[in-house]
């Protein structure tokens, strides 16, 4: 096996593991610090009656640069906007989350 092939079997690894720890983001060990971050920024600009307060936008400028937050904000919409699409259509949950209880 290659390098590259390595490197593309890793990440695929890597990145099944974190779908299947999303839900526990805060303390599962495979995400980074800037992986937290971003998981922190989507369920705060998501969730009702949370708020994306300029203390964690200052933390996100440690590791992503103004356009990659402009990036991410416009993916955390596309996601949401999606979501509401979803529901009068009647796309069911393909299973790649776990949605909370309320």
């Amino acid at each position: 096996m290659d390098i590259n092939a390595s490197r593309v079997m890793q990440a695929e690894t890597n990145g099944e593991e974190k779908m299947q720890n999303v839900a526990r983001w805060r303390d599962a060990p495979v995400f980074s610090e800037a992986e937290r971050l971003a998981l922190e920024f989507a369920e705060k600009a998501t969730i009702t009656g949370q708020r994306v307060e300029p203390e964690l936008i200052a933390r996100l400028k440690q590791h992503f640069d103004d356009a990659q937050i402009v990036e991410l904000s416009a993916a955390v919409a596309l996601e949401n906007f999606r979501s509401k699409f979803n529901v009068p259509l009647g796309v069911e949950a393909q299973g790649f989350c776990i949605v909370p209880a309320r």
